[in-house]
């Protein structure tokens, strides 16, 4: 975005740069102001003692009846007329002003009473001295403004490249990757010294290594828990076959049944969670695979094929993402519930109250439900992860009329 610089740098570069600019430009007007203004002091008061010292020779000249000399008169029209009116009221004074066309110091006192005497004293030399300095600061100005600047946007951006990639891999952990470090070089080395960026990169990985153990001990517990309910629950479901039929067995079977498909869900996630799932790629024409989705459901929704598209993914994951979707609609939104295809992008839309916001907001979570609704909270946590494997995009969002839509993008 910007020339010479990293777009990932450009705010806090121009910031300083900006500053640094600044800061640069009020110190070299300052000492410019003060060098020009000392030397000019001293220029000036050079010329004035050498002004009053010849015009107390040609007062004296002048009481005499002597010849006045070269550059002193009576009433010279080139005198300043402030410079004669103080003349003529008694007083001695200097002025520095224009004379034919160049710089003159002048100094005049009564004469006569009615008269002015002035001296002119070239300043031609003088002037050009102050010019000379003048343009000399701004030169050396302008190269040190221009020095500081390269240096300090150096520095700057050797500080931004640090702070870009602590990001970097901040929004990789939030993407997931939570194996990703900085690896601060000075984090590992105690006895270099330790900036603020080495601080935070450090905190970084401290939080992430922490995140990562708490995150792989929950999936670990996840897992192991529902392999050991397998087992017992194999059983019931065994025992539950063998009583005799009334209402009881069938409690008894649907909630053993509940059981065995939650056992199902979190193995399933377990193993998604490991990020170790592979994709077996196939050709699929996505219609036909979203009416078999729809009759292995047995709901009642409708499939529109706006376009149809043969489409390369994993057909068994595609068909539970779907399923899992359709599902998800019957159960807490209301009818009519829609499958749309649309090339490589299938929605699936019901008529309910829609999604809550923290699902529209964050993605599914997990044993999350809100308003009463039944279930685990795991069949869009299962569709995101197995969408996640084909890679695709779902998302959700809630219609303006009314109605939750999901809505998958296959690559």
């Amino acid at each position: 975005m910007r020339l010479g610089l990293p777009q990932w740098a450009g705010t806090l570069a121009a910031k300083a740069a900006v500053f640094i600019t600044v800061m640069c430009c009020a110190l070299a007007a300052l000492l410019g102001i003060l060098v020009h203004v000392s030397v000019t002091n001293q220029t000036v008061g050079q010329a004035r003692e050498l002004a009053l010292s010849r015009l107390e020779d040609a007062t004296a000249a002048f009481e005499a009846g002597d010849t006045l000399r070269h550059g002193v008169s009576v009433d010279p029209p080139e005198l300043p007329d402030s410079l004669r009116e103080l003349a003529v009221a008694g007083e001695r004074g200097t002025m520095v002003a224009d004379s034919r066309g160049r710089p003159t110091m002048w100094a005049a006192g009564p004469a006569d009473g009615a008269h002015a005497l002035a001296v002119e004293v070239d300043y031609s030399q003088q002037a050009r001295t102050i010019e000379g300095l003048d343009r000399a600061i701004l030169w050396s100005s302008g190269l040190a403004i221009g020095a500081t600047l390269l240096v300090g946007a150096f520095a700057v951006t050797r500080v931004t490249r640090r702070l870009h990639a602590t990001a970097q891999v901040a929004r990789r952990i939030s993407g997931g990757a939570l194996d990703a470090r900085v690896d601060d070089p000075r984090t590992k080395d105690p006895t270099r010294p330790q900036d603020e960026v080495a601080a935070v990169a450090a905190a970084l990985d401290s939080m992430a290594s922490s995140l990562q153990s708490k995150l792989l001990a929950e999936q670990r517990f996840t897992a192991d828990v529902a392999h050991e309910l397998r087992t017992p629950l194999t059983g019931l479901h065994a025992a539950a076959e063998l009583l005799p039929p009334g209402r009881p067995t069938e409690l008894v079977r649907d909630r053993v049944a509940a059981l065995r498909t939650l056992t199902e869900d979190l193995l399933e996630i377990s193993r998604l969670d490991t990020g170790r799932e592979r994709s077996e790629l196939d050709t699929e024409p996505l219609a036909a695979l979203a009416e078999r989705v729809v009759r292995a459901s047995g709901t009642e929704t409708e499939v529109v094929v706006v376009r149809d598209l043969v489409v390369e993914t994993d057909r068994r994951r595609l068909e539970r993402v779907l399923g899992n979707l359709v599902a998800n609609a019957h159960k807490h939104g209301r009818g009519p519930v829609s499958l749309t295809v649309d090339g490589s992008v299938v929605t699936v839309r019901d008529h309910g109250d829609g999604y809550p916001q923290y699902l529209v907001a964050h993605g599914p979570q997990r044993f999350r439900t809100e308003g009463g609704a039944k279930g685990h909270g795991l069949g869009l946590t299962i569709a995101l992860g197995q969408a996640e494997v084909l890679g695709a995009r779902l998302s959700f969002a809630n219609a303006v009329d009314g109605g939750a839509v999901a809505t998958l993008v296959l690559r």
